[in-house]
């Protein structure tokens, strides 16, 4: 064990989780932006998701240095498996989720910290951007933090979002502090599927919080065009996302908030299935149209609306396209699109 080796912590005031699954070529960027963190009095979760590659052995490196580390191994599951076994020994105050791909500013975990205990708040949500390891340059997430459809005041309950509340905050964790306690009294937990396991917890904490607090600084670095990422191959489980929309409807049901936010949750579903739609390549997008056009729409709500209803004329008309024009092949939706 090295000289050097940091104190632990008995009683951190953030636990931060990482699930980690073949991220070798971006770990150690990673596990230096969280171990250099200017807030010390943290536990950093490091879960294994049966990773094949040197994740593993530079995991054992830095848990040997660094006795705030602790690495946790399990057989390969998904991030969403993984962020629950995290969560299940998780001991801090409060809880940051990150990516094992992403980095983040040095002074994002303190920050964030003392701005949440001045506001007294559940959730710290502030910004981040996209790094492009193909051309090495930043582009600012500027639609990840809406403000636009938030109340003024410093803190604020998710049921003070009037309208479009889905487009206020992205349901990712990696930008947002959780308080701990706040976490467990709602029993929050990740889906344990391939892609969009975060999305169920995000948005539920948000719509059941009292005081969500925003900041404005950009801290959270994350990383796009990497050819293996789930975010590159998400036609791999092109259903996650629409088992995601399933879940996060009957959880709003069971907690008595769905009818406050039925039309912005139609809205949302419909936009997210078109983003995914779009996004996907091969054999998977016709696929996923036809789902869409036969089953999902209908099962998500959307179906039967009135054009009232929908908040975007853009993502209506598309809509329209997929399933009001008789016998509408994908190729004509392909076509009729782009003239939109």
């Amino acid at each position: 064990m090295s000289e050097n080796k940091i104190k632990h912590i008995e009683t951190p005031e953030v636990s931060v989780i990482v699930p980690v699954y073949n991220a070798a070529q971006y770990l150690r960027e990673c596990i230096e932006s969280i171990i250099n963190q200017t807030l010390k009095d943290i536990e950093i979760i490091f879960v294994d998701d049966g990773s094949t590659d040197e994740s593993v052995s530079i995991l054992k490196e830095y848990e040997n240095k660094d006795s705030r580390i602790s690495v946790v191994y399990q057989k390969h599951a998904n991030a969403g498996a993984a962020r629950n076994k995290g969560l299940s020994i998780a001991s801090g105050e409060y809880l940051s989720f990150l990516d094992a791909d992403d980095f983040f500013d040095s002074s994002m975990l303190e920050k964030a910290y003392l701005k949440a205990r001045k506001e007294n708040a559940e959730i710290v949500v502030y910004r981040s951007d996209a790094f492009n390891t193909e051309s090495n340059s930043y582009s600012e997430l500027s639609f990840s933090v809406s403000k636009k459809y938030m109340p003024e005041s410093t803190a604020f309950a998710g049921t003070d979002i009037t309208r479009d509340f889905f487009s206020a905050f992205v349901g990712w964790t990696w930008d947002k502090l959780f308080l701990h306690e706040y976490v467990k009294a709602n029993g929050l937990h990740f889906q344990e599927q391939r892609t969009t396991n975060d999305l169920l917890f995000t948005y539920m904490a948000l719509a059941s919080a009292k005081r969500i607090t925003i900041m404005d600084d950009i801290f959270a670095h994350h990383r796009i065009r990497i050819p293996t990422s789930l975010e590159a191959t998400r036609e791999k489980s092109y259903i996650c996302f629409y088992q995601a929309l399933l879940a996060l409807r009957d959880c709003l049901k069971d907690r008595n908030l769905y009818e406050r936010f039925e039309q912005d949750y139609i809205n949302y579903s419909l936009r997210f299935s078109l983003e995914n739609l779009n996004a996907m390549h091969g054999q998977t997008r016709p696929l996923l149209y036809k789902k869409l056009k036969t089953e999902w729409f209908k099962e998500l709500g959307i179906t039967g609306q009135s054009s009232n209803k929908f908040y975007r004329r853009k993502e209506l008309l598309q809509y329209i396209l997929i399933m009001l024009i008789p016998n509408s092949s994908f190729e004509g939706f392909l076509i009729k699109k782009l003239k939109i």
